[in-house]
């Protein structure tokens, strides 16, 4: 054993000196206010178990401010709310409380921040997408601090706004008035004006309110209330980190060499966790191939109608489609024999029985972990549907919503009759990369669900939620194809465990190139 060496545990710091066991207290100054501007990296010792349970829980954070700009983008109650509910659930930080519980809310918030930054730091797209969410974030949770909160983030980044006293306060308000009634339908009162923070700020730091007429100029200062203040200290929190994000960039190759961490990177900006849904292991024989025709017009998400479409009409599908729909067969309860009997009997409609056997029998045995390494695959996610490779001519693979263009996007909605107002809320959605919320439309209204009240994060996910709208909410599944041609029914019974992004072979890239150009040679 090291005579020194230190061991943190959760948020309690523990210094081994010698053999003897130091508690420190938790020291509220190194995250002084609830608001940052995340300047310095955290320099803490963490696992790896809580590095990815801290990303998890700001995920979720983030996916709500997405979720809510899009659903609501009026910004009202309805928006606040879905932001705060998420923020309480999964990472809240307040200024009351005792000292450990205000720093147990800030360090959580810190090192999230910073672990979001180097899994989102990788490319133009993710840099984008974690810059808006994280700006986002900031402003809900900046328009609900109060003066003091805002007076200390402003002090800490050498940001040169003052919160004017009463006397000033009283001196300006005619003029702070007639400002509120030019740029503001609403009108206020002297004894409104006067209770609301005013504060002073640099001219040059607030052009934008000087141009537009919306603040009162004074002896090159600038006064403004606090709703007009917030878009200011916004701008500078987002004008930082966009910088923060690049050089982030720069530093990342620095990590190749971790074999531990940079998988651990890569797989969270691909992950799909807002709702918490875990891939589930469904008992083998829940669904036959039989079963299949029907459960797709009535419950499969788009991806997988469409591509159990293309099997249908060509009788064969390239790797990428057979990885993915595979997966999600089995994942609805479609047993090894079950799926060789129904890749065989679509397969064999183009080509020999020996052809199948010996070029696509080893890849299903493959998913079901019963060759190579035996492992056991899981369905894949939304997100890695998404962020996957983009299918090429002749390919089946993808999210409709993502890698169609607009026309034949809504040929194949109008195809499976979703009305035209809904095909162009779908088409607005998608013109505006929210693919999973354009998901989300089709399920409503091929369910006839209120809008906004669904949720997709899963291919199987969606499937588990149609089922039980369509059985309504019992936990069976009726079989339409038994031998006899009868209805028969059967228990579901789940299993949950934890879901993995399927780490793909070495050798499962060979295997496609082989199997695709022998089919391509017949």
């Amino acid at each position: 054993m090291d005579h020194k060496r230190r061991v943190r545990r959760r948020n309690i710091k523990r210094t081994e000196v010698w053999g003897q066991t130091h508690v420190v207290a938790k020291d509220l100054s190194k995250y002084p206010c609830a608001l940052s501007f995340y300047l310095q990296p955290p320099q803490e010792e963490i696992g790896l178990e809580e590095f990815e349970e801290l990303a998890v829980a700001r995920l979720h954070a983030l996916k709500a401010c997405e979720t809510a700009k899009v659903r609501y983008p009026s910004r009202g109650s309805d928006f606040t709310q879905l932001i705060s509910k998420a923020e309480r659930k999964h990472l809240p930080v307040t200024e009351s409380g005792d000292n450990d519980i205000r720093y147990d809310q800030r360090r959580r918030d810190y090192l999230s921040h910073f672990i979001l930054r180097l899994a989102y730091c990788r490319t133009e797209d993710l840099r984008r997408w974690f810059l808006t969410q994280e700006t986002e974030l900031f402003r809900h949770r900046l328009m609900h601090q109060d003066t003091q909160s805002v007076n200390k983030l402003l002090a800490l980044n050498n940001m040169q706004f003052k919160a004017v006293d009463a006397g000033v306060k009283q001196a300006l308000a005619p003029e702070l008035l007639a400002v509120h009634s030019i740029t503001s339908n609403a009108g206020i009162s002297l004894e409104r004006m006067l209770s609301t923070d005013v504060f002073e700020v640099p001219f040059e730091q607030a052009l934008d309110l000087v141009r537009s007429r919306r603040a009162l100029v004074r002896n090159g200062n600038v006064y403004v209330t606090k709703d007009n203040l917030i878009p200011i200290i916004v701008a500078a929190f987002r004008a930082r980190l966009s910088a923060s994000l690049a050089h982030t960039s720069k530093a990342l190759p620095s990590l190749e060499e971790d074999d531990r961490l940079l998988p651990m990177l890569k797989s969270l900006s691909q992950q799909d966790i807002s709702h918490g849904f875990k891939s589930k292991t469904a008992t083998a024989g829940q669904v036959t191939p039989a079963d299949i025709p029907t459960l797709a017009k009535e419950s499969f998400p788009l991806c997988m109608r469409t591509t159990q479409d293309a099997l249908h009409s060509t009788h064969h599908l390239r790797h990428g489609a057979r990885m993915q729909y595979g997966l999600f067969l089995k994942g609805i309860g479609l047993s090894l024999e079950d799926a060789l009997a129904f890749w065989r009997s679509e397969f064999t409609k183009a080509m020999s029985h020996e052809k199948f056997e010996k070029s696509y029998a080893y890849n299903i045995r493959h998913n079901y972990g019963k060759e190579g390494k035996r492992q056991n695959y899981t369905p894949y996610s939304c997100m890695k549907i998404i962020m996957g490779s983009a299918p090429s001519t002749g390919d089946a693979h993808g999210c409709p919503f993502k890698h169609y263009n607009e026309q034949n996007l809504k040929t194949k909605l109008m195809a499976y009759k979703v009305p035209t107002a809904t095909i162009h809320e779908i088409v607005q959605l998608v013109r505006g990369s929210h693919f999973q919320l354009a998901c989300a439309r089709y399920f409503e209204v091929t369910h006839e669900q209120p809008s906004g009240t669904a949720t997709v994060t899963h291919p199987n996910q969606y499937f588990e939620e149609s089922r039980k709208i369509r059985t309504g909410g019992q936990q069976q599944q009726q079989h339409r194809g038994g031998a006899d041609g009868a209805t028969t029914t059967t228990t579901t019974t789940t299993a949950t465990t934890k879901q993995e992004v399927p780490a793909e072979l070495s050798d499962e890239a060979l295997m496609a190139a082989l199997d695709d150009s022998a089919m391509d040679c017949t």
